[in-house]
This record gives C-alpha cells, sequence and structure tokens, in this order.
C-alpha cells in the first residue's frame, strides 16, 4: 500500500489518495452472486461481478469458464459508509476496470466522498485499487488500444473560483496508477 502525491498542490492537496494492490489465489464453489450484481462478460467465456456489500463494501467475484463456477467473494475496499448508485464495470481484453463510490448517506442523494478506481488482471487474481477521498467520483474509463493502459476521467466545469477542465487517472500494467492529473480547458 502507497501514498500517492497529487500533481497540482492547488487543486488536489485536500485529496487523500491510496493506492493498494489485493492479490488472491481463486477457489471456485457454490458462490453465487447477488441478482444485483453489476457483471460483465470475459473474452474467454468467464464473467466479472461487483457488487456492494452493505457494511463491509466493494465485493468482486469471477466466473471461470472452465471450472464453470463462480470464485469466493473477495473484498476489493472496506467502508461501513452507504454505496452509491451504481457500479461502472467494463472488460477491455482481459483487463476489467470498475469505478465505485461510497459516502455516507449517498443513497439520500449525498455526492460521493470515497472515489475507488479499480483495475484487474491477470485471470482477475490481482487487482489494483485507488482511493480518493473528498472527490465527486470518476465519470468513465477508457482504454488504450492495446488495453494495457487506461484513463478514468472527471470533467467539471466553471465554477466562481475555478476554470473548467478535466481530471485524470491513469493506469498502466507496468506502473500500476500515476498521481492525479488536472487539464484545464
Amino acid at each position: 500500500m502507497g501514498e500517492n502525491k497529487p500533481s497540482s498542490p492547488s487543486r488536489f492537496s485536500h485529496l487523500h489518495t491510496r493506492v493498494e494492490v489485493v492479490e488472491n489465489k481463486s477457489s471456485y464453489g457454490s458462490h453465487y452472486p447477488p441478482a444485483d450484481a453489476e457483471v460483465v462478460e470475459l473474452d474467454d467465456g468467464g464473467r466479472v461481478a461487483m457488487y456492494y456489500e452493505q457494511g463491509r463494501g466493494l465485493v468482486e467475484q469471477h466466473y471461470s469458464a472452465q471450472a464453470r463456477a463462480w470464485s469466493k467473494p473477495q473484498l476489493l475496499y472496506m467502508t461501513r459508509t452507504d454505496p452509491c448508485a451504481s457500479i461502472t464495470l467494463k472488460n477491455f481484453g482481459g483487463t476489467v476496470a470498475v469505478i465505485a463510490n461510497f459516502a455516507r448517506y449517498c443513497t439520500d442523494g449525498e455526492p460521493p466522498s470515497e472515489s475507488i478506481a479499480a483495475v484487474g488482471v491477470d485471470n482477475l487474481e490481482k487487482w489494483y485499487t485507488h482511493l480518493i477521498k473528498g472527490f465527486d467520483g470518476w465519470r468513465s474509463v477508457k482504454a488504450s488500444s492495446d488495453a494495457k493502459k487506461l484513463t478514468f476521467t472527471f470533467p467539471y466545469s466553471q465554477g466562481l473560483t475555478s476554470s473548467a477542465g478535466v481530471t485524470l487517472l491513469r493506469w498502466s500494467q507496468a506502473e500500476g496508477f500515476s498521481d492525479l492529473e488536472d487539464i484545464p480547458r
């Protein structure tokens, strides 16, 4: 676990960021994800399920087409705050990207206060997670042509004290997560 240092002290100095790598050797069996889990299909016929478990946090399971079974649930991020509305889950050629947000009273309409960007690789045995506290949450994730690099984005509009722009978080298989990057428009 390491600390990311924000790239622009003026914009990001108030944000607490943390990076973790979660590794797990999958065991398969009769573990089924809940019906409301967000699920994405993989290229090999497998699937990945992500869901919020109240009082625990963000949970991942994956289905192996070879084993024809779901993996044991794995906690990627532990929190007792409320989950926000949805999880973004995308497959980029076997690299799986996730955006998940939490906040106290998020189900009542409060904006996120904990935003997770996560990336699963190596047959989903290794997950990189990046947490930002005090942030409104990532809006989208896109991959490079070879899916070895991902970019999480948060566009923001002009306010009374700031100009419009976009906040980026980059991930690469070679280097993991980058520092936050602010690009004014």
